[in-house]
């Protein structure tokens, strides 16, 4: 039975009406930009992620960029950020002229260590940026103490993880500023490129929506330089159909992630596979499943799934410090070696919340005949 890594048709199918509806509406009115599917949105992720404000942008990448720029962080300023994450959370932080600072991760979440990135922390350090990978809040607790101590700020990259909590906050909440992402693939997924930064702070607030639009307040009035970063309303609107199905996205993509724990235990898979863990404290909503592959045979994990049509992911397979846009920063490999082991062995398995119970358990029979296949080879190579 193929088994699709994700496939957003079955989650958007049963929802087109509603969509189609909406999207029908904002064409109806003509009000593709700024109309007001995009300030119910705002308002409505502003209330569940249990901020003051939030702001729409064009995407995920462009929120981490506004916050950026509206902190007024830029050349002569040092950014400390994960190595292991996706390529926007560093990329944002160089469009900007800061330099990037490259922490390493708690082997168990993936997430930025507290204890790496206050060693890094240098009088040119002006921002924390974690990022909640893979669906789990970062130690966001150790993270603000560190950044109070310091007089810094901390720039949530959530895109990954809209929904998830720290001692029952949710994230977009826990820092300064909120980044998200509605990238298709995304728990939160849109119709295409979109994204949301949140806050607290009325002031920064008003200067990121300032700056999403050009600097431009009132209209063709600058008093400083934007971007072109708004939030369709189109966009908008399907959104807003399905972020009131978001909690029960995430608790279907919580019970697979049970389940693919308790059967790998059963199992006995710990000597081929890692599964991931939650920390105390934190309830995640799993945009990635994340298996950690012993013993160097993850390449050979996933050439075996893929044989059987079963879909699976490696991110991230090269850690950002060890970019070749990066050169000049001058890291080298083994500095950051929690990152790097993770690079060479995490494998995501399909965990969307449309997975059926058959296909997953297609996934895990499969992962099961590898392991025994390992095995048997491992004793053969003994003998």
């Amino acid at each position: 039975m193929p088994v699709p890594m994700l496939d957003v048709n079955r989650q958007n199918q049963p929802l087109m009406d509603e969509i189609t509806a909406a999207i029908t509406e904002v064409c109806t009115t003509g009000a593709f930009v700024k109309g007001p599917a995009v300030k119910q949105l705002e308002q409505n992720v502003a209330e569940y992620c249990g901020a003051e404000h939030a702001v729409g942008c064009a995407s995920g990448t462009d929120a981490l960029l506004v916050a950026l720029m509206a902190l007024e962080i830029g050349p002569g300023d040092e950014v400390i950020l994960p190595s292991f994450t996706f390529f926007a959370t560093a990329g944002s932080v160089w469009r900007v002229g800061a330099t990037p600072v490259f922490a390493d991760i708690v082997p168990g979440t993936y997430n930025l260590s507290p204890e790496d990135v206050e060693r890094r922390i240098t009088p040119h350090t002006k921002a924390i940026m974690p990022v909640h990978l893979f669906g789990q809040a970062a130690d966001m607790t150790a993270l603000n103490r560190i950044a109070k101590k310091h007089d810094l700020y901390v720039i949530e990259d959530a895109a990954q993880a809209i929904g998830a909590t720290e001692a029952g906050k949710r994230v977009g909440s826990l820092g300064t500023i909120g980044c998200f992402s509605f990238y298709p693939t995304k728990n939160l997924g849109g119709m295409g490129d979109g994204g949301m930064i949140t806050t607290d702070d009325a002031e920064l607030a008003h200067k990121m929506r300032i700056l999403c639009d050009h600097g431009q307040d009132p209209r063709y009035y600058h008093h400083m330089v934007g971007v072109n970063s708004r939030l369709d309303t189109i966009q908008a609107a399907a959104l807003g159909v399905k972020l009131r199905s978001l909690d029960s996205y995430a608790e279907a993509r919580e019970k697979h992630a049970f389940r693919y724990n308790e059967r790998f235990k059963k199992l006995s898979l710990s000597d081929v596979i890692g599964v991931p863990g939650v920390a105390q404290g934190r309830r995640s909503v799993w945009n990635q499943y994340t298996v950690r592959v012993e013993n160097g045979q993850r390449d050979a994990l996933q050439q075996y799934l893929a044989e059987r049509k079963i879909g699976s992911a490696i991110y991230y397979p090269v850690p950002l410090h060890l970019q070749a846009c990066f050169a000049e920063l001058g890291y080298q490999e083994g500095d950051l070696p929690h990152t790097e082991q993770a690079a060479r062995e995490v494998l995501s398995l399909p965990v969307f919340p449309e997975l059926t119970k058959a296909e997953q358990s297609e996934v895990i029979d499969a992962i099961a005949a590898f392991a025994a296949q390992a095995r048997t080879g491992a004793k053969r190579d003994a003998a």
